[in-house]
């Protein structure tokens, strides 16, 4: 008997109203591969500890995206379609609680190679993955835009959304929708960019069907007040989930699970911040700690820690130095 995929229950506790913490549901994003190309797996290091000057393989990438599904901590696994196909073709989601989703665009907002220039500029909308070569893999996906306050740049990618969406129903695929803030300032009058951000989100999807909508958000995580002006505007319809962006220190990463979940997120949906933990089933078990058992960050910064001696792993900071809290929008609360 197949296992039943934990997402869907969770959200329907989420949707019902009837939400409790260990609803909070955490995906991987292992779709880095569409934004920096061979740098992904970030750089090979000698038997010191030294940069060797080369990356190391995608296939890295991949046995991280294995061990992940198999420790069976989070409830989604985003991958790019090759990565999803490669997966998919050695049994990796057989029988397992993790539900696959696939990124179904990749405009130049997440085009971050080496050299490459492109955020500075506002986003071209652009889409590789093929639907129906996704549709066997998974019915889930990311769809994501930016808004720049804009006319024409913000009606281009809205026109590019709406065209997505039209596809995305008639071939039968579900989508979650990310919405980056800009690489560079955007002008928005006497209101900051979390406020413009928030109205630009719910009014892009006033219009938009029940059959059509995204499933849940994955937005910044831009403060206390902007969460939860989001996460309470229509609850059950529209889900908000956090990114997590750069990679930073443990208490970051932890910090900002906690401060999303208690401000009405209910989905985080992190990439760098696990893969390049010292120990990525152990990170996500401590984010699980913080938010089904309301486990401060800071002490829940010394488990992971206490973790890592016991299985001798080193970490890449001392603990002093991983319990400090760097982000300015953590600071917000």
């Amino acid at each position: 008997m197949l296992k039943e995929k934990r997402l869907e229950r969770k959200l329907g506790k989420i949707q019902s109203g009837d939400y409790r913490p260990a609803d909070f549901i955490i995906a991987d994003a292992k779709d880095g591969d569409m934004a920096l190309g061979c740098g992904v797996a970030g750089p090979e290091l000698d038997k010191n500890g030294a940069p060797t000057g080369r990356m190391r393989p995608l296939q890295v990438y991949r046995d991280a995206m294995k061990n992940m599904v198999r420790d069976d901590q989070v409830d989604i696994m985003l991958t790019s379609l090759s990565s999803g196909e490669a997966l998919a073709s050695q049994g990796v989601f057989h029988n397992s609680a993790v539900t696959p989703a696939i990124r179904l665009n990749d405009g130049s907002d997440i085009w971050h190679w080496r050299g490459a220039s492109y955020i500075a500029h506002p986003t071209v909308p652009f889409r590789s993955a093929r639907l129906d070569r996704v549709k066997p893999l998974a019915d889930l996906g990311l769809y994501a835009l930016t808004f720049f306050n804009d006319l024409d740049q913000d009606r281009r990618s809205l026109d590019a959304y709406s065209q997505f969406r039209d596809e995305a129903s008639a071939a039968g695929i579900r989508h979650f929708l990310e919405v980056f803030n800009p690489q560079f300032k955007v002008a928005t009058g006497d209101q900051d960019f979390a406020t413009y951000n928030n109205d630009a989100i719910a009014r892009c999807l006033a219009g938009v069907s029940s059959h059509d909508r995204p499933v849940f958000l994955k937005v910044v995580y831009n403060g206390p007040k902007a969460t939860e002006e989001l996460a309470s505007f229509d609850p059950g319809n529209l889900i908000v989930g956090i990114l997590g962006g750069a990679s930073s220190t443990t208490r970051d990463t932890l910090e900002m699970v906690q401060q999303a979940e208690r401000y009405g997120a209910r989905v985080a949906l992190f990439g760098r911040k696990i893969f390049f933990a010292e120990s990525a089933p152990d990170i996500v078990r401590t984010m699980r700690l913080v938010v089904e058992e309301e486990i401060s960050s800071e002490d829940a910064t010394k488990f992971y820690h206490d973790e890592l001696k016991k299985k001798r792993i080193k970490s890449k900071k001392t603990l002093e130095e991983d319990l400090e809290i760097t982000d300015p929008t953590l600071k917000m609360a």
